[in-house]
C-alpha cells in the first residue's frame, strides 16, 4: 500500500457530533468531585435459617431438606457451570437475636440491615450469577469495627462473607497522599472511579482501570487482584501495592500499611492477601503506588484481516512504541457486531466493510507532537507490512470515549442476547485465539462464540451467547474449555478469580501440592472457615 494511501486512511475520520464534554476512558471532566464519600464494607451473615424474603431462582432451598440437610443448590444457570449442589457446613452456627443485638451495639441500629429489600439486593452478584441465603448485613465504618466484627463471628462461628460496591450508605475519611513520592493510602471502601478523580487532579492516575471502575471498590480489587485496561503499562497489583491493613477472622488487625518501595525484613505477607478473594482476611487499608499522569494520549482503532496479525502487530507495537504503549486490546467481528446491535450511541470506526479483527491501541506519554507522529508512523508501517488494513485515530474525546465504550461495553452487550456462558482465560498469545475456534466448531448454530480481551498480557475473554440455556450447549463448553486452557498449561481464571463458580475447578490450573499448601494456609488463618466459605477451594 503506497504511503499516501495508508496516511489517508490514517486521517480520514472526522470529528464525531458528540460533545467534546464526554470524558474518554481515565478522563474526568474537571468538575467531577475530587474524592470519595462513600467507604463501605458489607457482611453477609450466614446461618442456617430461610433468607427473610424467601428463596428465588439463583437459589431453590428444599424447606424439608433445610432443617435437616442444610443442602443449598446454587444454579449458575446464568453463565457458565452446571449447578453446584453445596452441602452447608453443618459446624456453621445459627444466627440469632443476641447475635444481632451485639451487632447493633458495636454499630448502631443504622448499622446492622434486616430490611428485605436491602438484604434482597445485597445477596444477588450484580449480574444475577448467584444468590446468597445471607439474612443481615452489617455496615462498619472503621477497622476497629470489622475487628469486633470478625472477632465475634469467630468465636460464634457464623460465615462471614465480605462484600464492596457503590452503595454510598456510610461515610468515611478523605484519602492520604503523599504527591513527592506518587503514593496513595485510603480506605477499602473507595471507589475506583472516585480515587481516579481524586489523584488525577493531583496529576497523577491510578495503576488500575476497569471497565466497573464507577461502581467497584479498591478493597475488593486488592482482594480479586484485579487487572484491567492498564495492566500492559503498570503491571499487577503485586507491583503497585506498597501496603495494607487486613483484619484476620480472629479480629486481629494486621497493620501491613508501609508506604516502602524496599523492605526485605521477612516475608512480604501482603501478596497473599491480593488475589485472595477474602478467604484469608479483610483487606481495610491500601497503600498504592500512582504513576505520573501524562499529558499526551492517544487512540486508534484498527483492522486487521487474521488473528496472525494481530500478534505480529503487538510485537511490532512493543517494538515501535515501546514506553508509550499503554493499551493493546483486541476484539473479533462477533464482537463489533454485538456492541452495534445492543449498545446505545455507539458509532462503528470502520463501516465501509466488516473485518476480522479489530485492534484498539492507546500510548501516553509527555510530548503529545512526538507521540502522535511516532503512533502515526508505526500505523503507516504497519498497513506497509500488511498488518492492518484499515484505522483511525481519535481526533477529540468523543471519538476516542467512542472507541473505548465498544471495547468496554463488550460485556454488556452480551448479556442483552439473553443467555451468556463467560470465560476469563490466561493463554499464551499464540494459542490464545485458537480456544475461540475450537468452541465455535462445537458450538455450532447452538449459539455466537466472541473472543476479545487484553491481548498484550495473553488474557481472553470467551463468551458463548444464545438466546436460551441448555445443557446441550454447556455439555459442548464444559469442560471443554477448562481442559483445553490446563493442556496449554494457562489458567482458568486470569483476573476473575475462582469465586464460587470455578472453587472446585483450581486442578485445571494448579497442582495437588500447590492446593494442599493453599489449604494449610487458609487453616492457619482461619481455622474456622468464617471467611467467605466455598469460595476459591471449598474448604469444610
Amino acid at each position: 500500500m503506497a504511503r499516501r494511501a495508508a496516511a489517508g486512511l490514517l486521517r480520514r475520520l472526522v470529528p464525531l457530533a458528540a460533545s467534546d464534554t464526554q470524558p474518554r476512558r481515565g478522563m474526568y471532566p474537571a468538575q467531577y468531585g475530587a474524592t470519595n464519600r462513600y467507604f463501605s464494607i458489607f457482611y453477609w451473615i450466614q446461618g442456617q435459617q430461610h433468607p427473610l424474603y424467601g428463596c428465588r431462582t439463583n437459589v431453590e432451598t428444599d424447606d424439608s431438606q433445610q432443617s435437616a440437610q442444610m443442602n443449598f443448590k446454587v444454579q449458575k444457570r446464568s453463565f457458565s457451570s452446571s449447578a453446584a449442589h453445596i452441602q452447608r457446613n453443618p459446624t456453621y452456627s445459627v444466627l440469632n437475636s443476641d447475635d444481632v443485638s451485639y451487632f447493633k451495639s458495636i454499630l448502631g441500629e443504622s448499622g446492622v440491615v434486616q430490611d428485605e429489600d436491602r438484604v434482597a439486593v445485597a445477596n444477588v452478584d450484580w449480574m444475577g450469577k448467584y444468590k446468597g441465603a445471607s439474612q443481615l448485613l452489617l455496615l462498619p465504618k472503621s477497622s476497629n469495627e470489622v475487628s469486633k466484627i470478625l472477632s465475634y463471628c469467630n468465636s460464634r462461628r457464623l460465615a462471614v462473607v465480605p462484600q464492596g460496591g457503590n452503595t454510598g450508605l456510610v461515610g468515611g475519611s478523605v484519602p492520604v497522599y503523599d504527591e513527592v513520592n506518587g503514593i496513595l493510602t485510603c480506605e477499602a471502601g473507595c471507589v475506583l472511579e472516585n480515587l481516579s478523580s481524586f489523584v488525577e487532579n493531583k496529576g497523577f492516575i491510578m495503576p488500575l482501570d476497569l471497565g466497573a471502575k464507577g461502581s467497584c471498590h479498591i478493597g475488593g480489587n486488592i482482594s480479586t487482584n484485579a487487572g484491567g485496561l492498564r495492566f500492559i503499562r503498570y503491571g499487577s497489583l503485586h507491583g503497585n501495592v506498597l501496603g495494607l491493613e487486613v483484619v484476620l477472622a480472629d479480629g486481629t488487625v494486621l497493620d501491613m500499611l508501609t508506604t516502602l518501595r524496599k523492605d526485605n525484613t521477612g516475608y512480604d505477607l501482603k501478596h497473599l492477601f491480593i488475589g485472595s478473594e477474602g478467604s484469608l482476611g479483610v483487606v481495610t487499608k491500601i497503600a498504592i503506588l500512582t504513576p505520573a499522569k501524562l499529558p499526551s494520549t492517544n487512540v486508534a482503532f484498527l483492522s486487521c484481516n487474521d488473528y496472525i496479525s494481530c500478534q505480529k502487530l503487538l510485537l511490532a507495537a512493543r517494538r515501535s512504541l515501546g514506553e508509550i504503549l499503554s493499551a493493546f486490546e483486541f476484539m473479533d467481528r462477533h464482537c463489533i457486531n454485538l456492541a452495534m446491535k445492543y449498545l446505545e450511541g455507539v458509532h462503528n470506526p470502520l463501516p465501509v466493510s466488516p473485518y476480522n479483527f479489530y485492534v484498539l491501541i492507546e500510548t501516553t506519554g509527555s510530548d503529545e507532537s512526538y507521540d502522535k507522529a511516532k503512533l502515526e508512523a508505526f500505523l503507516l508501517r504497519s498497513m506497509e507490512d500488511g498488518l492492518v488494513t484499515d484505522g483511525v485515530i481519535a481526533q477529540d474525546i468523543s471519538q476516542a470515549s467512542n472507541f473505548w465504550r465498544i471495547r468496554e461495553g463488550i460485556s454488556e452487550a452480551s448479556v442483552k442476547v439473553g443467555a451468556v456462558y463467560k470465560y476469563d482465560l490466561s493463554i499464551p498469545v499464540e494459542k490464545l485465539y485458537d480456544i475461540v475456534e475450537e468452541t465455535r466448531s462445537r458450538v455450532g448454530d447452538m449459539g455466537d462464540v466472541l473472543g476479545y480481551g487484553h491481548l498484550g498480557d495473553g488474557n481472553l475473554h470467551l463468551n458463548i451467547v444464545s438466546t436460551k440455556y441448555s445443557d446441550e450447549m454447556l455439555a459442548q463448553i464444559e469442560p471443554f474449555v477448562y481442559e483445553w486452557t490446563s493442556k496449554q498449561r494457562g489458567s482458568i481464571s486470569a483476573e476473575h478469580g475462582l469465586g464460587l463458580m470455578k472453587a472446585e475447578k483450581i486442578h485445571y490450573s494448579k497442582s495437588s501440592e500447590a492446593v494442599q499448601l493453599m489449604a494449610s494456609i487458609k487453616k492457619l488463618f482461619d481455622p474456622n472457615s468464617i471467611l467467605n466459605p466455598y469460595k476459591v477451594r471449598r474448604y469444610v
